[in-house]
């Protein structure tokens, strides 16, 4: 019994160490969100302002631009983060993620059609009907694998169609609406620039009680990715597990997409790099999957923000400019195994 006991050691050391270096880097990413941009101010002045804020530019500047918008970035990169992870659990496709699955891009359309059609609805319905286009993208990405044969690359493959014809909708309706259509596009910008309090208010709620519904179902996702078969030798109704599961994953990545847009691959990279820092276990996974993809978004803003300063590059670019990559090494991989 003795030989034995150093492996589970090992495992629990090897994930808190990975916890606790991802938290380091999301602190540290916060703060150079904060202290970083067109106009920097030094990294011991913004822990004062933070915890002393006076009526200096300096701030101003951290308490009504910087500070939202670091926040925006956490919340919406731990939110896609852990749809990616949810996608990759329930249908056991190391390729699914919100954007690869046409979820975000269905959201983007949801939100451009009740800006330009339906004015009068307010933000409040942005997450709700970003939900009711996510669903329906995925619904849609589901029915053509299925219809040609379900493998997790044909699934990968009907959701890069259905995002594609979702954005060449979405851009046929700025172009035929194009003065109505403005007010969405600072929404749909793949950024977190400019963004307010008012737009973490609008997020939080949805993204903090998705994340935590999620953590609480871990388990189901831990059998459900065993499949359906093993799943239901446990007593687990697989079918409407994976309907809800899926379901909150699109909950999840609906409220990311309500306040920044369209941003790929975030549930894509932090729940494989989860995996390969924790192993397996979705328990593990799913919060660590959150810190990741927060880390992922807030660094990937401060980089946007540096690389052609004082101009500002989408941070929406720079993901995909690391995520492509990653995605086709995953399907060569994929393919091989096949």
């Amino acid at each position: 019994m003795s030989v034995a006991q150093p492996i589970p050691t090992r495992r629990w050391t090897a994930r808190t160490l990975a916890f606790t270096i991802s938290l380091i880097v999301l602190v540290l990413g916060l703060i150079a969100s904060i202290a970083l941009g067109a106009a920097s101010i030094p990294f011991g002045h913004v822990a004062e302002l933070l915890v002393h804020p006076n009526d200096t530019s300096e701030s101003l500047i951290i308490w009504t631009l910087r500070l939202p918008r670091a926040l925006i970035a956490l919340l919406a990169g731990g939110a896609l983060g852990v749809a990616g992870a949810l996608l990759q659990g329930v249908t056991r496709n190391p390729l699914a993620d919100p954007g690869i699955l046409g979820v975000e891009a269905g959201a983007a359309l949801a939100i451009l059609l009740m800006v330009v059609f339906f004015p009068t609805l307010g933000a409040a319905a942005f997450v709700p009907l970003a939900f009711a286009g996510g669903a329906a993208a995925a619904v849609l990405t589901f029915s053509i694998a299925t219809g040609v044969g379900l493998t997790p690359l044909r699934l990968a493959l009907s959701g890069v169609a259905v995002a594609a014809f979702t954005a060449a909708a979405s851009r046929a309706v700025q172009i035929l609406f194009e003065d109505r259509a403005q007010a969405a596009l600072f929404s749909l910008a793949g950024s977190v620039a400019n963004r307010t309090w008012e737009h973490v208010q609008l997020s939080a709620p949805w993204v903090l009680t998705g994340l935590l519904t999620a953590f609480l179902a871990a388990g189901r996702v831990n059998l459900l990715s065993l499949g359906e078969d093993v799943a239901r030798s446990l007593g687990v109704n697989a079918a409407r597990n994976t309907l809800v599961l899926t379901a909150l994953a699109v909950l999840l990545a609906a409220s990311a997409v309500s306040v920044v847009g369209p941003i790929g691959f975030v549930g894509l990279v932090a729940p494989h790099v989860a995996r390969g820092l924790a192993g397996p276990d979705y328990r593990v996974v799913l919060p660590l999957s959150a810190l990741l993809g927060s880390a992922l978004l807030v660094w990937g803003d401060v980089a946007a923000r540096l690389v052609d300063r004082p101009n500002e590059t989408p941070v929406g670019i720079l993901i995909t400019a690391l995520g492509a990559p990653f995605f086709v090494y995953l399907a060569r991989r994929l393919g091989k195994s096949d």
